[in-house]
């Protein structure tokens, strides 16, 4: 059939029409595509070695047309033929980094390296870290130079018993102050003097804190030189006899010993921003440099000093000895609560100046540390706030013909309040063993 097979006739006998590709000659040049009549130019087909080897062609995925997902299309609206080759994981693409100026600091590339959370943690630890250190190594320092009083007396002593009782002894020597801080303060005398101005027993435990004052003119047994006024004891043998004398006419046993002068009263005060002082009625004392109003209010050093130790007011009631000593732990009580307060603790200035102050304003007795004198002040703010108990020991007054008075000791109601003591029972005080005037 004409036009079937490989070199078929053209039908006119003058050969195939493919002769110009077959060709009848194997030497025959094939005319060009010009050259051929019209209809018979056929295109050329593609080379052999330009077709695609199928087998090295990827399954090809459609592509959205333009308007589906925004992405183009190919000729025929057909997606684009992919590569043939694609790589295992895409890497997201990288911004160009801008070229480092001389002498710039480095950035860190996450935000600036300030923002990472793990590097703010380890500067507030650190300055944690650093707070507390400043914390216990202040006050280890300060403590260092505190001067250390043997007051445990030889010789027999109570038991051990439980809680803690500590001995505050408010000294009225002049020996560290000029004559002009003498004037001042209005504390007279001469510089050589040592007596007890106040005399006070904190005890400390399962109970209620206690603070319970003690008249200066109240009459004991001193070892050794009979009946006399307490606050003998410690002018004639220091804070080891009046220990001792305390011990044998109580029966409690003192584990602590405090001792606290009148500059180191002013300073302590100071250091602390003063205290607040409520007093009942108008006090003015000459002698004492005081002159105060009624209502509580806030006082200085001078001013908190002269309002415990007043006796000699032109009016008012500070020529009340009971009064004098309640005066006296009122003050101490506030120097406590300011001691304990947290702001003592976060105010780094003030917990640096009180703890300079005490060096110089409190001697203390051997064995206390610094643990014990934070517990002190923790049970003196306590026994002077709510829930604490403060008061006078139980006493008769008793007026004597040359001027001075002698004050003498309730024994009935006194026994009652050292046995309480003596077995940490404050919880069973009553206001008839113990209250603020001991009558």
């Amino acid at each position: 059939m004409a036009g079937n097979g490989t070199r078929g006739d053209g039908g006119d006998g003058s050969g195939s029409e493919y002769d110009w590709l077959y060709g009848s000659d194997p030497q025959a040049t094939p005319p060009s595509p010009d050259q051929r009549p019209a209809g018979q130019r056929p295109t050329r087909p593609r080379p052999p070695e330009d077709r695609p080897d199928p087998t090295m062609l990827l399954p090809q995925q459609p592509r959205p047309q333009a308007g589906q997902g925004g992405q183009p299309t190919g000729p025929g609206g057909q997606p684009p033929q992919q590569p043939r080759t694609q790589p295992a994981q895409q890497q997201p693409q990288q911004p160009p980094q801008q070229p480092q100026q001389p002498g710039a600091p480095r950035r860190s590339r996450s935000l600036g390296g300030w923002a990472r959370p793990r590097r703010w943690i380890r500067i507030v630890l650190a300055l944690f870290v650093l707070w507390l250190v400043y914390l216990v190594a202040v006050p280890f320092f300060a403590w260092s130079k505190v001067d250390k009083v043997a007051f445990s007396p030889d010789g027999e002593r109570p038991a051990d018993q439980p809680g803690t009782t500590y001995l505050i002894v408010g000294s009225d020597s002049r020996g560290d102050l000029t004559e002009e801080e003498r004037k001042a303060l209005g504390t007279g005398g001469t510089a050589g003097a040592a007596r007890t101005d106040s005399i006070l027993l904190l005890h400390t435990g399962s109970g209620p804190d206690t603070l319970i004052s003690i008249p200066r003119d109240t009459l004991m047994e001193i070892p050794g030189r009979g009946t006399a006024k307490v606050n003998s004891a410690f002018a004639v043998g220091g804070a080891e006899l009046l220990t001792r004398t305390l011990e044998q006419n109580t029966g409690i046993r003192i584990d602590h010993y405090v001792e606290i002068g009148f500059a180191g009263f002013v300073d302590i005060v100071d250091a602390v921003g003063g205290v607040e002082i409520c007093p009942k009625q108008a006090i003015k004392d000459k002698q004492a440099n005081l002159d105060v109003k009624k209502g509580c209010q806030e006082a200085d050093g001078p001013t908190a000093l002269g309002y415990a130790r007043s006796r000699h007011a032109s009016f008012g009631d500070s020529n009340d000895d009971f009064a004098r000593v309640r005066r006296q732990r009122e003050v101490i009580g506030a120097i406590g609560s300011k001691v304990a307060s947290p702001w003592t603790v976060l105010n780094p200035v003030r917990y640096w100046r009180l703890n300079l102050a005490a060096p110089g304003a409190i001697a203390v007795g051997e064995g206390m540390g610094v643990v014990d004198a934070g517990r002190f002040a923790l049970g003196m703010a306590a026994a002077t706030g709510d829930g604490g108990t403060n008061c006078t020991l139980p006493v008769n007054y008793q007026a004597v013909s040359s001027g001075y008075s002698d004050v003498v000791v309730d024994t009935e109601r006194a026994e009652r309040l050292y046995d309480i003591v003596i077995e940490d029972r404050t919880d069973d005080l009553t206001k008839k063993i113990c209250n603020a005037k001991g009558l």
